[in-house]
């Protein structure tokens, strides 16, 4: 399949892709910022709409986090996320200097586990890793 690649998303068009995966949403204002201050974008346009992004975060030493693996339905089971990951780590392996070791995070979605196996990632737990763990803050005032 063909499509573009760029290093930006709106924060509109964000905020569409993770509601078209049925995704958490945030006010505008909050994607906006989200997204202002995430080290690369990677997002795949056909026809010049987003059909797939990832997020990823770094604090430039030696913690990555990729976010936001999102594939649009209609295009999943094309290789595009396979393709979106691989754009996201040789980001990332493009940032390691000679010596240098970076520890990439993720969290993967319930049943993709395997989709992330095959880029080297590992389950947690295991015998040498305890569970990963996340909370959600919120603050109910509009």
């Amino acid at each position: 399949m063909e499509y573009e690649i760029t290093d930006t998303i709106t924060p509109q068009e964000y905020l569409e892709m993770r509601t078209i995966v049925g995704w958490k949403l945030f006010p505008l204002e909050q994607a906006k910022d989200g997204l202002e201050h995430t080290t690369h974008i990677v997002c795949f346009r056909k026809d010049k709409k987003p059909i797939a992004v990832a997020r990823v975060l770094w604090d430039h030493g030696y913690v990555v986090y990729i976010a936001d693996v999102i594939v649009h339905p209609d295009f999943q089971g094309q290789g595009i996320g396979r393709d979106l990951m691989n754009h996201a780590l040789d980001y990332i392996k493009s940032k390691l200097k000679p010596g240098w070791r970076i520890m990439v995070n993720l969290q993967a979605a319930k049943g993709k586990e395997g989709f992330y196996k095959k880029f080297g990632f590992i389950e947690r737990p295991n015998p040498d890793f305890g569970p990963g763990m996340h909370q959600w803050l919120e603050n109910e005032q509009q």
